[in-house]
Protein backbone atom coordinates (compact mmCIF):
# COMPACT_ATOMS: atom_id res chain seq x y z
CA UNK A 1 0.00 0.00 0.00
CA UNK A 2 1.41 3.46 -1.19
CA UNK A 3 1.70 5.79 1.86
CA UNK A 4 0.91 8.85 -0.10
CA UNK A 5 -1.15 8.75 -3.35
CA UNK A 6 -0.26 11.76 -5.70
CA UNK A 7 -3.30 12.04 -7.90
CA UNK A 8 -4.79 16.01 -8.98
CA UNK A 9 -7.98 14.60 -6.37
CA UNK A 10 -6.21 15.16 -3.65
CA UNK A 11 -7.36 18.91 -3.01
CA UNK A 12 -8.35 21.29 -0.30
CA UNK A 13 -11.00 22.83 0.50
CA UNK A 14 -10.22 26.52 0.54
CA UNK A 15 -8.19 25.81 -2.58
CA UNK A 16 -11.39 24.41 -4.75
CA UNK A 17 -13.69 27.68 -2.98
CA UNK A 18 -11.16 29.57 -4.82
CA UNK A 19 -10.46 28.05 -8.17
CA UNK A 20 -13.45 28.00 -11.21
CA UNK A 21 -11.47 25.46 -13.27
CA UNK A 22 -13.98 23.25 -12.06
CA UNK A 23 -17.17 24.90 -13.02
CA UNK A 24 -18.49 25.82 -16.38
CA UNK A 25 -20.81 28.77 -16.68
CA UNK A 26 -22.90 27.58 -19.72
CA UNK A 27 -22.99 30.26 -22.50
CA UNK A 28 -26.28 31.35 -24.45
CA UNK A 29 -25.18 29.35 -27.59
CA UNK A 30 -25.01 26.52 -24.93
CA UNK A 31 -28.68 26.80 -23.78
CA UNK A 32 -29.91 27.64 -27.32
CA UNK A 33 -28.54 23.65 -28.16
CA UNK A 34 -29.81 22.51 -25.21
CA UNK A 35 -33.02 23.67 -26.11
CA UNK A 36 -33.17 22.77 -29.25
CA UNK A 37 -32.14 19.19 -28.31
CA UNK A 38 -35.07 18.97 -26.18
CA UNK A 39 -37.85 20.46 -28.88
CA UNK A 40 -36.35 18.10 -31.31
CA UNK A 41 -36.80 14.98 -28.69
CA UNK A 42 -40.25 16.03 -27.97
CA UNK A 43 -41.11 16.31 -31.67
CA UNK A 44 -40.02 13.34 -31.98
CA UNK A 45 -41.92 11.87 -28.62
CA UNK A 46 -39.24 10.10 -27.00
CA UNK A 47 -39.39 9.35 -23.58
CA UNK A 48 -36.56 7.93 -21.12
CA UNK A 49 -36.90 4.78 -22.47
CA UNK A 50 -36.27 5.71 -26.05
CA UNK A 51 -33.51 8.76 -25.65
CA UNK A 52 -30.36 8.57 -26.82
CA UNK A 53 -27.52 10.34 -27.61
CA UNK A 54 -28.41 10.03 -31.06
CA UNK A 55 -31.73 11.46 -30.79
CA UNK A 56 -30.63 14.27 -28.16
CA UNK A 57 -28.10 15.73 -30.17
CA UNK A 58 -25.42 18.32 -29.08
CA UNK A 59 -23.00 18.84 -31.42
CA UNK A 60 -20.84 21.38 -29.61
CA UNK A 61 -21.87 20.91 -25.83
CA UNK A 62 -21.14 17.20 -26.32
CA UNK A 63 -17.57 18.59 -26.01
CA UNK A 64 -18.38 19.84 -22.72
CA UNK A 65 -19.83 16.76 -21.36
CA UNK A 66 -16.45 14.70 -22.37
CA UNK A 67 -14.42 17.20 -20.57
CA UNK A 68 -16.44 16.68 -17.27
CA UNK A 69 -16.24 12.91 -17.80
CA UNK A 70 -12.23 13.38 -17.50
CA UNK A 71 -12.17 15.56 -15.14
CA UNK A 72 -13.89 13.06 -12.99
CA UNK A 73 -11.86 10.88 -13.26
CA UNK A 74 -8.69 12.51 -13.53
CA UNK A 75 -8.89 15.55 -12.24
CA UNK A 76 -10.33 16.39 -9.14
CA UNK A 77 -13.47 14.24 -9.05
CA UNK A 78 -16.00 16.76 -9.46
CA UNK A 79 -17.57 19.09 -12.27
CA UNK A 80 -20.34 21.70 -11.82
CA UNK A 81 -22.56 23.12 -14.99
CA UNK A 82 -24.05 26.64 -13.87
CA UNK A 83 -25.78 28.96 -15.56
CA UNK A 84 -28.60 27.27 -17.11
CA UNK A 85 -32.36 28.58 -17.07
CA UNK A 86 -34.20 26.23 -15.08
CA UNK A 87 -37.31 28.83 -14.26
CA UNK A 88 -38.28 28.97 -18.12
CA UNK A 89 -38.91 24.93 -18.37
CA UNK A 90 -41.55 23.03 -16.36
CA UNK A 91 -40.74 19.52 -14.53
CA UNK A 92 -41.15 17.21 -17.31
CA UNK A 93 -38.68 19.50 -19.78
CA UNK A 94 -36.35 19.58 -16.99
CA UNK A 95 -36.02 15.59 -16.51
CA UNK A 96 -35.81 14.91 -20.23
CA UNK A 97 -32.85 17.45 -20.56
CA UNK A 98 -31.33 16.19 -17.13
CA UNK A 99 -31.96 12.66 -18.70
CA UNK A 100 -30.44 13.62 -21.93
CA UNK A 101 -27.18 14.84 -20.48
CA UNK A 102 -26.93 11.97 -18.28
CA UNK A 103 -26.35 10.14 -21.42
CA UNK A 104 -23.25 12.07 -22.39
CA UNK A 105 -21.71 10.77 -19.21
CA UNK A 106 -22.64 7.17 -18.87
CA UNK A 107 -25.38 4.66 -17.70
CA UNK A 108 -27.96 5.17 -15.01
CA UNK A 109 -28.01 2.81 -12.63
CA UNK A 110 -30.89 2.00 -10.02
CA UNK A 111 -31.05 4.24 -6.92
CA UNK A 112 -33.03 2.11 -4.62
CA UNK A 113 -35.13 -1.72 -5.18
CA UNK A 114 -37.64 0.24 -6.33
CA UNK A 115 -35.67 0.49 -9.24
CA UNK A 116 -35.46 4.06 -10.17
CA UNK A 117 -33.27 5.40 -12.38
CA UNK A 118 -34.10 9.49 -11.75
CA UNK A 119 -34.75 10.07 -8.71
CA UNK A 120 -36.04 13.24 -6.60
CA UNK A 121 -34.37 14.62 -3.68
CA UNK A 122 -36.68 16.26 -1.51
CA UNK A 123 -38.23 16.21 2.57
CA UNK A 124 -40.56 13.05 2.68
CA UNK A 125 -39.98 13.25 5.93
CA UNK A 126 -37.55 10.14 6.38
CA UNK A 127 -35.28 10.14 9.26
CA UNK A 128 -31.70 9.31 8.07
CA UNK A 129 -31.39 7.39 11.34
CA UNK A 130 -33.61 4.76 10.81
CA UNK A 131 -32.99 1.07 9.61
CA UNK A 132 -34.98 2.41 5.97
CA UNK A 133 -33.30 6.39 5.77
CA UNK A 134 -32.28 7.51 2.91
CA UNK A 135 -30.54 11.01 2.56
CA UNK A 136 -32.35 12.47 -0.43
CA UNK A 137 -35.86 11.81 1.24
CA UNK A 138 -34.98 13.82 4.46
CA UNK A 139 -34.25 17.74 5.07
CA UNK A 140 -31.89 16.49 8.10
CA UNK A 141 -28.06 17.54 7.80
CA UNK A 142 -26.41 14.44 6.39
CA UNK A 143 -22.77 12.85 7.16
CA UNK A 144 -19.94 12.94 4.96
CA UNK A 145 -20.40 9.99 2.36
CA UNK A 146 -20.47 8.46 -1.08
CA UNK A 147 -23.07 6.86 -3.00
CA UNK A 148 -23.36 3.16 -4.36
CA UNK A 149 -22.26 4.46 -8.06
CA UNK A 150 -19.17 5.78 -9.76
CA UNK A 151 -20.69 8.92 -10.41
CA UNK A 152 -24.27 11.32 -8.73
CA UNK A 153 -25.30 13.49 -10.66
CA UNK A 154 -27.34 16.35 -8.99
CA UNK A 155 -30.00 18.33 -11.11
CA UNK A 156 -31.39 21.90 -8.93
CA UNK A 157 -35.19 22.32 -9.85
CA UNK A 158 -35.97 24.61 -6.30
CA UNK A 159 -33.76 25.56 -3.91
CA UNK A 160 -34.61 25.75 0.06
CA UNK A 161 -35.82 28.48 2.06
CA UNK A 162 -32.98 28.32 4.46
CA UNK A 163 -30.05 25.83 3.90
CA UNK A 164 -29.50 23.01 2.17
CA UNK A 165 -25.87 23.86 0.89
CA UNK A 166 -23.56 20.91 -0.81
CA UNK A 167 -20.27 20.10 1.16
CA UNK A 168 -17.83 18.39 -0.12
CA UNK A 169 -14.36 16.89 0.60
CA UNK A 170 -11.58 14.88 -1.34
CA UNK A 171 -12.02 11.49 0.38
CA UNK A 172 -8.31 10.71 -1.34
CA UNK A 173 -7.09 14.18 1.13
CA UNK A 174 -8.43 12.56 3.69
CA UNK A 175 -6.70 9.43 3.33
CA UNK A 176 -3.25 10.64 2.79
CA UNK A 177 -3.47 12.57 5.70
CA UNK A 178 -4.63 10.02 8.16
CA UNK A 179 -1.27 7.96 6.20
CA UNK A 180 0.76 10.77 7.18
CA UNK A 181 -0.59 10.93 10.81
CA UNK A 182 -2.02 7.99 11.95
CA UNK A 183 -0.98 5.12 9.24
CA UNK A 184 -2.36 2.44 12.22
CA UNK A 185 -6.03 3.89 11.18
CA UNK A 186 -5.53 3.60 7.70
CA UNK A 187 -4.61 -0.06 7.96
CA UNK A 188 -7.75 -0.73 9.85
CA UNK A 189 -10.11 1.50 6.89
CA UNK A 190 -8.55 -1.05 3.99
CA UNK A 191 -9.86 -3.94 6.27
CA UNK A 192 -13.55 -5.09 6.11
CA UNK A 193 -16.69 -3.08 8.02
CA UNK A 194 -19.76 -4.54 8.30
CA UNK A 195 -22.53 -3.13 6.68
CA UNK A 196 -26.83 -2.69 6.68
CA UNK A 197 -27.99 -2.66 3.11
CA UNK A 198 -30.85 -0.14 5.22
CA UNK A 199 -33.40 -2.86 2.85
CA UNK A 200 -32.33 -2.55 0.11
CA UNK A 201 -30.49 -6.11 0.28
CA UNK A 202 -30.90 -8.58 -3.08
CA UNK A 203 -33.32 -11.34 -2.55
CA UNK A 204 -32.65 -14.09 -0.29
CA UNK A 205 -29.42 -12.17 0.86
CA UNK A 206 -28.84 -11.21 4.89
CA UNK A 207 -29.50 -7.94 5.55
CA UNK A 208 -25.80 -6.93 6.28
CA UNK A 209 -22.56 -7.55 4.19
CA UNK A 210 -18.39 -6.97 4.42
CA UNK A 211 -16.85 -3.85 2.64
CA UNK A 212 -13.80 -1.92 3.39
CA UNK A 213 -14.30 1.79 3.77
CA UNK A 214 -10.88 2.37 1.62
CA UNK A 215 -9.52 0.27 -1.34
CA UNK A 216 -7.48 0.61 -4.01
CA UNK A 217 -5.96 -1.24 -7.37
CA UNK A 218 -2.24 0.45 -7.99
CA UNK A 219 -2.16 4.30 -7.91
CA UNK A 220 -6.72 4.41 -8.04
CA UNK A 221 -8.21 4.79 -4.78
CA UNK A 222 -11.58 4.50 -4.12
CA UNK A 223 -13.47 5.12 -1.03
CA UNK A 224 -16.97 4.08 -0.01
CA UNK A 225 -18.72 5.89 3.00
CA UNK A 226 -21.81 6.06 4.77
CA UNK A 227 -21.23 5.53 8.70
CA UNK A 228 -25.19 5.35 9.06
CA UNK A 229 -25.13 2.50 7.13
CA UNK A 230 -21.73 1.00 9.01
CA UNK A 231 -23.19 1.74 12.29
CA UNK A 232 -26.90 0.77 11.38
CA UNK A 233 -24.94 -3.18 10.47
CA UNK A 234 -25.05 -3.21 14.54
CA UNK A 235 -28.78 -4.05 14.51
CA UNK A 236 -28.91 -7.44 13.30
CA UNK A 237 -27.27 -10.10 16.32
CA UNK A 238 -24.99 -12.14 13.80
CA UNK A 239 -23.24 -8.84 12.29
CA UNK A 240 -19.99 -8.70 13.69
CA UNK A 241 -19.12 -6.12 16.50
CA UNK A 242 -17.43 -2.60 15.40
CA UNK A 243 -14.11 -2.14 17.30
CA UNK A 244 -12.77 0.40 19.26
CA UNK A 245 -10.46 1.31 16.40
CA UNK A 246 -13.09 0.47 13.29
CA UNK A 247 -14.63 3.35 15.31
CA UNK A 248 -11.75 5.74 16.02
CA UNK A 249 -11.06 5.64 11.96
CA UNK A 250 -14.88 6.52 11.03
CA UNK A 251 -14.47 9.02 13.86
CA UNK A 252 -11.64 10.43 12.24
CA UNK A 253 -13.10 10.49 8.37
CA UNK A 254 -15.75 12.48 9.75
CA UNK A 255 -13.26 15.10 11.62
CA UNK A 256 -11.05 15.97 8.98
CA UNK A 257 -13.94 16.21 6.29
CA UNK A 258 -15.73 18.41 8.09
CA UNK A 259 -12.77 20.46 8.79
CA UNK A 260 -12.50 23.81 7.16
CA UNK A 261 -8.77 22.38 5.91
CA UNK A 262 -10.92 19.77 4.43
CA UNK A 263 -14.15 21.35 3.26
CA UNK A 264 -15.56 23.57 1.25
CA UNK A 265 -19.43 24.79 1.10
CA UNK A 266 -21.36 25.32 -2.25
CA UNK A 267 -24.43 27.11 -2.66
CA UNK A 268 -26.82 25.46 -5.18
CA UNK A 269 -28.92 27.65 -7.69
CA UNK A 270 -31.76 26.57 -9.69
CA UNK A 271 -30.38 24.88 -13.14
CA UNK A 272 -27.19 24.08 -11.39
CA UNK A 273 -25.73 20.80 -12.23
CA UNK A 274 -23.25 19.20 -10.54
CA UNK A 275 -21.02 15.52 -11.09
CA UNK A 276 -19.02 14.07 -7.85
CA UNK A 277 -16.85 11.31 -8.23
CA UNK A 278 -17.74 8.81 -5.66
CA UNK A 279 -14.07 7.19 -5.56
CA UNK A 280 -12.49 10.40 -4.69
CA UNK A 281 -15.18 12.47 -3.05
CA UNK A 282 -17.11 12.57 0.23
CA UNK A 283 -20.43 14.73 0.09
CA UNK A 284 -22.89 16.27 2.79
CA UNK A 285 -25.34 18.87 3.19
CA UNK A 286 -26.98 20.80 5.74
CA UNK A 287 -30.36 21.01 7.19
CA UNK A 288 -32.69 23.15 5.28
CA UNK A 289 -35.95 24.26 5.66
CA UNK A 290 -38.72 24.72 3.21
CA UNK A 291 -41.31 26.97 2.04
CA UNK A 292 -44.77 26.39 2.85
CA UNK A 293 -45.79 26.67 -0.26
CA UNK A 294 -45.78 23.07 -2.02
CA UNK A 295 -44.56 24.38 -5.66
CA UNK A 296 -41.45 26.00 -3.66
CA UNK A 297 -40.19 23.67 -1.75
CA UNK A 298 -37.34 22.26 -2.59
CA UNK A 299 -36.58 19.68 -5.03
CA UNK A 300 -33.62 18.27 -6.96
CA UNK A 301 -32.87 15.52 -9.37
CA UNK A 302 -30.53 12.77 -8.95
CA UNK A 303 -29.22 10.15 -11.35
CA UNK A 304 -26.64 7.13 -10.17
CA UNK A 305 -24.30 6.89 -13.34
CA UNK A 306 -22.27 4.35 -14.23
CA UNK A 307 -19.24 6.00 -16.63
CA UNK A 308 -17.06 4.37 -19.36
CA UNK A 309 -14.13 5.49 -18.12
CA UNK A 310 -14.02 4.28 -14.55
CA UNK A 311 -11.30 2.93 -12.59
CA UNK A 312 -10.82 -0.37 -11.95
CA UNK A 313 -12.08 -2.16 -8.41
CA UNK A 314 -10.47 -4.25 -5.57
CA UNK A 315 -12.05 -7.66 -5.09
CA UNK A 316 -13.15 -6.10 -1.71
CA UNK A 317 -15.62 -3.55 -3.65
CA UNK A 318 -17.09 -6.54 -5.34
CA UNK A 319 -20.53 -6.68 -3.44
CA UNK A 320 -21.81 -3.25 -4.40
CA UNK A 321 -20.42 -2.90 -7.65
CA UNK A 322 -20.48 -6.75 -8.74
CA UNK A 323 -18.03 -5.69 -12.08
CA UNK A 324 -14.80 -4.14 -10.94
CA UNK A 325 -13.36 -3.95 -14.53
CA UNK A 326 -12.45 -0.57 -15.43
CA UNK A 327 -15.43 0.85 -17.63
CA UNK A 328 -17.64 -1.52 -16.91
CA UNK A 329 -20.95 -1.11 -16.13
CA UNK A 330 -21.63 -1.45 -12.61
CA UNK A 331 -23.27 -0.17 -9.47
CA UNK A 332 -26.70 0.62 -7.85
CA UNK A 333 -28.83 -1.70 -6.08
CA UNK A 334 -31.11 -4.80 -7.88
CA UNK A 335 -34.64 -4.18 -7.95
CA UNK A 336 -36.96 -6.41 -5.72
CA UNK A 337 -37.47 -9.02 -8.67
CA UNK A 338 -33.49 -9.31 -8.33
CA UNK A 339 -32.80 -7.84 -11.64
CA UNK A 340 -29.98 -5.60 -11.78
CA UNK A 341 -31.22 -2.39 -13.48
CA UNK A 342 -29.34 -0.53 -16.07
CA UNK A 343 -30.77 2.16 -18.77
CA UNK A 344 -28.41 1.31 -21.86
CA UNK A 345 -25.35 0.46 -22.33
CA UNK A 346 -22.19 2.40 -22.20
CA UNK A 347 -21.82 4.79 -25.19
CA UNK A 348 -18.14 5.83 -25.74
CA UNK A 349 -16.76 8.49 -23.61
CA UNK A 350 -15.99 11.20 -26.01
CA UNK A 351 -17.53 11.35 -29.49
Amino acid sequence: MQRIIESAADWRGPDMAQSSDWIYELSKADVAEIETALKSAKAMGLSFDTLTRENFVLPNFSRVMAYALDMLENGPGIYHLRGFPAQRYDKDDLRLIYWGLGLYLGTAVSQSKMGDLLGDVRDFGVDIASPEGRGYKSRQQLSYHCDSCDVVGLMVLRTAKEGGLSIIASSLAVRNEIARTRPDLLDVLYQPYPWSWNTQEPPGEKPWYMQPLFSQVGDKFSCRYIRMQVLNSQRFEDAPRLTDQQREAMELIDKLASSDEFRFFLEFKPGDVQFINNHVALHSRTEFHDYPEEDRKRHLLRMWLSVPNSRELAPGMGIIYRDRRAGALRGGFPSRTGQHLYHTVHAPATD
